[in-house]
Parts: C-alpha cells; structure tokens; sequence
C-alpha cells in the first residue's frame, strides 16, 4: 500500500508511463528492506495495478519508469483511458490437502479403534464448548 501511494504522489496527471521510482529509492523514502519493496513491486505488477513500461538501468542511474492503470496515459495523439487491469486479476486456487496423504478424505475415524478388550466401540462426538463446564449459567 505505502509503495502504491507513493507512486500516486508522483503521478502529475500528464505522466504516466514515465512515474519514476527506483527501487533502492523507494526502500529509503519508504523505511522498508530492499526484498519487501521488491515483493511489493511484483505483487502490485500480478495484480494488475502497474506495468513496468521502461527498465532502469543501474550504471546510467535511471529508474525504472512505471505506468499506473487506474489513470490515463497521455500519448501525442492525445489520452489514451485507463486500462484498469486489476479487474481482470483471480486469485490462484490452491489445492486441498496434502499430495502425500494417502487417503485426505478419512482423516478423522468415524469410530473408537478396536480393543481386544473393554466396552464396545462407539461412534466419535465432537467436543462441544456447551458441554464443558456447569449446567447453569449466572
């Protein structure tokens, strides 16, 4: 969120796809760690809300230049609508369970395991908060 405003605050209304923020720059101004900006850069490209339109480059000491898609772009023959791509972003689905379970549906006995010896087996209940303490409240 802290990168994601401060790349706003350099947003002029005419600039867009030349917002200039380097990521050694934007871990100082920021008071975050070199990987978290980084992450935050990568998360914010997934997602849909920035596009890297120009790589910087480290011995000519250019930032990147980044281009926001909640806001217009102005081109020279005039301005061009924001293309809004977070719109289009799912979250992955992930699998359930474990892949090395063997058997991820009969996780949990539907009864007490077999003794050789005492009472006969029943079937297992679910510990209930209700049932825990005294009958009768205050």
């Amino acid at each position: 969120m802290k990168l994601w405003l401060e790349l706003h605050t350099r947003f002029n209304g005419g600039n867009n796809g030349k917002v200039f923020l380097s990521m050694n720059e934007a871990a100082e101004i920021l008071g975050l760690g070199k990987a978290t900006v980084q992450r935050a850069f990568e998360d914010l490209q997934d997602k849909g809300f920035l596009v890297l339109e120009q790589e910087g480059n480290w011995y000519h000491r250019r930032a990147h230049e980044w281009r926001l898609t909640t806001k217009a772009t102005q081109t020279r023959s005039g301005k061009k609508a924001a293309t809004n791509d977070w719109r289009f972003w799912q979250p992955e689905k992930t699998k359930r369970g474990s892949g090395t379970d063997p058997s991820p549906s009969s996780v949990v006995p539907f009864e007490n395991p077999k003794t050789s010896h005492g009472s006969k087996s029943e079937p297992v209940r679910p510990v209930s908060i209700r049932s825990l303490g005294a009958e009768t409240e205050h």
